[in-house]
Protein backbone atom coordinates (compact mmCIF):
# COMPACT_ATOMS: atom_id res chain seq x y z
CA UNK A 1 0.00 0.00 0.00
CA UNK A 2 1.10 3.81 -0.97
CA UNK A 3 2.47 5.40 1.79
CA UNK A 4 1.21 8.89 2.18
CA UNK A 5 3.68 11.75 3.09
CA UNK A 6 3.20 14.74 5.51
CA UNK A 7 2.16 17.90 3.73
CA UNK A 8 4.84 21.25 4.61
CA UNK A 9 3.00 23.39 6.91
CA UNK A 10 6.56 24.76 8.43
CA UNK A 11 8.17 27.76 7.28
CA UNK A 12 4.97 29.41 4.95
CA UNK A 13 4.73 33.34 5.88
CA UNK A 14 1.69 34.77 7.98
CA UNK A 15 0.82 36.79 4.55
CA UNK A 16 0.68 33.42 2.52
CA UNK A 17 -2.78 33.38 0.72
CA UNK A 18 -5.31 30.44 2.76
CA UNK A 19 -5.42 26.35 1.45
CA UNK A 20 -8.84 27.82 0.28
CA UNK A 21 -7.74 30.49 -2.79
CA UNK A 22 -7.93 29.33 -6.37
CA UNK A 23 -5.11 26.17 -7.03
CA UNK A 24 -3.86 25.92 -10.46
CA UNK A 25 -3.39 22.19 -11.56
CA UNK A 26 -1.46 20.56 -13.65
CA UNK A 27 -1.02 16.56 -14.48
CA UNK A 28 1.16 14.06 -16.52
CA UNK A 29 -0.68 11.19 -17.46
CA UNK A 30 2.07 8.65 -16.94
CA UNK A 31 2.33 5.18 -18.85
CA UNK A 32 5.29 3.55 -17.00
CA UNK A 33 3.79 1.30 -13.99
CA UNK A 34 5.14 2.86 -11.27
CA UNK A 35 6.31 6.01 -10.37
CA UNK A 36 10.14 6.87 -9.63
CA UNK A 37 10.96 7.30 -6.15
CA UNK A 38 10.88 10.62 -5.19
CA UNK A 39 14.70 10.68 -4.23
CA UNK A 40 15.07 10.82 -8.10
CA UNK A 41 12.66 14.03 -8.75
CA UNK A 42 14.71 15.88 -5.59
CA UNK A 43 18.35 15.01 -7.83
CA UNK A 44 16.49 15.41 -11.03
CA UNK A 45 15.66 19.40 -9.84
CA UNK A 46 19.09 19.98 -7.72
CA UNK A 47 20.37 19.20 -11.17
CA UNK A 48 18.98 21.70 -13.01
CA UNK A 49 19.58 24.43 -9.98
CA UNK A 50 16.67 24.29 -7.74
CA UNK A 51 16.89 23.39 -4.33
CA UNK A 52 13.85 21.30 -3.43
CA UNK A 53 12.32 21.97 0.10
CA UNK A 54 11.25 19.10 1.66
CA UNK A 55 9.17 18.43 4.70
CA UNK A 56 10.28 18.67 8.31
CA UNK A 57 10.88 15.91 9.78
CA UNK A 58 10.35 13.52 6.80
CA UNK A 59 12.03 10.19 7.45
CA UNK A 60 14.94 10.09 4.42
CA UNK A 61 13.73 6.50 3.62
CA UNK A 62 10.33 7.08 1.95
CA UNK A 63 12.22 9.24 -0.50
CA UNK A 64 13.37 6.07 -1.94
CA UNK A 65 9.83 4.31 -1.89
CA UNK A 66 7.73 4.28 -5.42
CA UNK A 67 4.47 3.90 -3.94
CA UNK A 68 4.18 7.16 -2.56
CA UNK A 69 0.59 9.26 -2.54
CA UNK A 70 1.42 13.08 -1.29
CA UNK A 71 3.65 15.39 -0.67
CA UNK A 72 4.36 19.05 -0.86
CA UNK A 73 7.91 20.31 -2.61
CA UNK A 74 9.24 23.52 -1.72
CA UNK A 75 10.70 25.80 -4.36
CA UNK A 76 11.55 29.04 -1.85
CA UNK A 77 10.76 29.91 2.40
CA UNK A 78 8.56 32.73 2.05
CA UNK A 79 6.13 30.64 -1.00
CA UNK A 80 3.73 27.89 -0.58
CA UNK A 81 5.43 24.47 -1.72
CA UNK A 82 3.70 22.65 -4.80
CA UNK A 83 1.06 19.57 -3.67
CA UNK A 84 2.39 16.65 -5.46
CA UNK A 85 -0.16 13.65 -5.51
CA UNK A 86 0.27 10.63 -7.63
CA UNK A 87 -2.71 8.06 -7.99
CA UNK A 88 -2.46 4.84 -9.59
CA UNK A 89 -4.79 2.05 -11.79
CA UNK A 90 -4.45 0.23 -8.41
CA UNK A 91 -4.50 0.43 -4.71
CA UNK A 92 -6.30 2.85 -2.33
CA UNK A 93 -6.30 5.89 -4.79
CA UNK A 94 -7.71 3.55 -7.76
CA UNK A 95 -11.35 4.96 -7.26
CA UNK A 96 -9.77 8.83 -7.96
CA UNK A 97 -7.35 7.58 -10.76
CA UNK A 98 -10.32 5.97 -12.50
CA UNK A 99 -12.70 9.63 -12.52
CA UNK A 100 -9.76 11.91 -13.68
CA UNK A 101 -8.94 9.63 -16.32
CA UNK A 102 -13.00 8.77 -17.17
CA UNK A 103 -13.67 12.95 -17.01
CA UNK A 104 -10.51 13.81 -19.42
CA UNK A 105 -10.93 11.11 -21.74
CA UNK A 106 -14.85 12.37 -21.94
CA UNK A 107 -13.57 16.07 -22.12
CA UNK A 108 -11.63 15.15 -25.20
CA UNK A 109 -14.54 13.84 -27.18
CA UNK A 110 -15.51 16.79 -28.02
CA UNK A 111 -12.24 17.21 -29.92
CA UNK A 112 -11.22 15.69 -33.85
CA UNK A 113 -8.38 15.19 -35.15
CA UNK A 114 -5.04 13.31 -35.05
CA UNK A 115 -4.03 15.02 -31.98
CA UNK A 116 -6.99 14.55 -29.48
CA UNK A 117 -6.65 10.80 -31.08
CA UNK A 118 -3.10 10.47 -29.88
CA UNK A 119 -3.90 12.26 -26.50
CA UNK A 120 -6.90 9.84 -25.79
CA UNK A 121 -4.52 7.02 -26.72
CA UNK A 122 -2.12 7.89 -24.05
CA UNK A 123 -4.50 8.50 -21.57
CA UNK A 124 -6.30 4.96 -22.69
CA UNK A 125 -2.58 3.43 -21.52
CA UNK A 126 -1.80 5.44 -18.46
CA UNK A 127 -0.95 3.64 -15.34
CA UNK A 128 -0.78 6.29 -12.69
CA UNK A 129 -1.33 10.34 -12.68
CA UNK A 130 1.03 12.65 -11.04
CA UNK A 131 -0.84 16.14 -10.27
CA UNK A 132 0.59 19.21 -9.53
CA UNK A 133 -1.32 21.53 -7.58
CA UNK A 134 -0.24 25.16 -6.92
CA UNK A 135 -2.04 28.61 -4.88
CA UNK A 136 -2.33 30.62 -8.35
CA UNK A 137 -1.66 34.24 -6.32
CA UNK A 138 1.39 32.60 -4.27
CA UNK A 139 3.29 31.28 -7.51
CA UNK A 140 6.67 33.07 -8.89
CA UNK A 141 8.32 32.55 -11.83
CA UNK A 142 10.64 30.41 -9.65
CA UNK A 143 7.67 28.36 -8.85
CA UNK A 144 6.09 27.95 -11.87
CA UNK A 145 9.72 26.72 -13.47
CA UNK A 146 10.11 24.59 -10.45
CA UNK A 147 6.66 22.82 -11.03
CA UNK A 148 7.75 22.52 -14.95
CA UNK A 149 10.69 21.02 -14.30
CA UNK A 150 8.22 18.36 -12.18
CA UNK A 151 6.18 17.95 -15.25
CA UNK A 152 9.28 17.38 -17.46
CA UNK A 153 10.83 14.72 -14.94
CA UNK A 154 7.80 13.00 -15.39
CA UNK A 155 6.57 13.44 -19.13
CA UNK A 156 10.55 12.05 -19.76
CA UNK A 157 10.68 9.25 -17.36
CA UNK A 158 7.51 7.69 -17.32
CA UNK A 159 6.21 8.39 -20.53
CA UNK A 160 4.06 10.46 -20.20
CA UNK A 161 1.23 13.19 -21.72
CA UNK A 162 1.56 17.17 -19.86
CA UNK A 163 -2.37 18.69 -19.26
CA UNK A 164 -2.47 21.99 -17.90
CA UNK A 165 -5.69 23.33 -15.98
CA UNK A 166 -7.12 26.08 -18.73
CA UNK A 167 -4.49 25.58 -21.18
CA UNK A 168 -4.62 22.11 -22.25
CA UNK A 169 -2.37 19.40 -23.40
CA UNK A 170 1.55 19.58 -24.53
CA UNK A 171 3.10 17.32 -26.81
CA UNK A 172 6.73 15.69 -25.45
CA UNK A 173 8.20 18.61 -27.26
CA UNK A 174 6.14 21.44 -25.26
CA UNK A 175 4.08 22.79 -27.66
CA UNK A 176 0.11 22.86 -27.03
CA UNK A 177 -1.41 20.59 -29.02
CA UNK A 178 -4.79 20.39 -27.53
CA UNK A 179 -5.78 23.56 -26.67
CA UNK A 180 -8.54 23.65 -23.81
CA UNK A 181 -8.24 26.91 -23.00
CA UNK A 182 -11.64 28.01 -24.21
CA UNK A 183 -14.95 26.20 -24.09
CA UNK A 184 -15.52 23.64 -27.02
CA UNK A 185 -18.98 25.65 -27.41
CA UNK A 186 -17.87 29.10 -28.02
Amino acid sequence: MAKELPILSASIPETAPQQSEKSVYSRVFCQRENSPPLRLLIDFLKARGHAPIIPPGIDESVLDEWAWVRIALGYHRDRQPIQLFCVRDRGSYKDVYEQEKALFLELLSAYEGVESELVRGYLSLSRFILTTGMVEKDMTDEGFDFNGWILEFYQEQCNGIVQIDNHGFYSPKGELIIDMSVSVED
